[in-house]
């Protein structure tokens, strides 16, 4: 929905707060789903939050319970990337439409990427923007050629460099420091 040229400067900037604490929202359940961080995924569904995924319909946390085994057995990492998103906001009720990409590196090393869209029934509850009803629409999916990681075999990668499905991933740490050995690319 287009901004509406007539509402003051007060009213658009409490829009503007409202989408970026739904932005963050969305962003948390990808987080938490890539991270394998149970808290973070829950923290963007209210407890009473339906979710329809492929053919699981149910709440979020049984979701949570049906998917994680799932992405475990079949992958090393995964990531699911937002792309643009759209947020219609009426009082306490917002509604939403986030493209999606999801991309899985699997565990015999081939890729699945798929997309599609997240369609949300967010809900502000003392002052809180969280998910209410997901609608997740499956799009396209397809099975590319892997290639090797890059860098794989630089030395110290695997200090602060690598991905982890765990709270040992470097974006849990703080302060975030770069622990590996510096390079003098072209110097020997």
């Amino acid at each position: 929905m287009a901004s509406d040229p007539t509402a003051s400067r007060e009213a658009r900037l409490e829009a503007l707060l409202d989408k970026q604490d739904i932005l963050e929202c969305l962003a948390r359940f990808s987080r938490g789903m890539d991270r394998f961080d149970r808290e973070i995924y829950l923290s963007a569904f209210w407890p009473d939050a339906e979710m329809a995924a492929g053919p699981f319909v149910g709440s979020a946390a049984d979701c949570w319970d049906w998917a994680i085994p799932m992405h475990e057995q079949g992958q090393v990492l995964t990531h699911h990337a937002l792309l643009q998103t759209t947020i219609d906001l009426d009082c306490d009720t917002a509604h939403s439409e986030t493209y999606y990409q999801f991309v899985g590196r699997n565990r015999d090393e081939s890729l699945w990427i798929a997309g599609g869209r997240y369609i949300d029934r967010l809900q502000r509850r003392g002052g809180e923007w969280r998910i209410a009803l997901r609608t997740n629409v499956i799009e396209w999916g397809c099975l590319p050629p892997p290639m090797p990681i890059p860098f794989a075999d630089v030395p110290d990668i695997e200090v602060n460099g690598v991905s982890s499905r765990s709270k040992k991933d470097p974006s849990y740490q703080r302060p975030l420091i770069n622990r590996r050995a510096p390079a003098n690319p072209g110097k020997e």
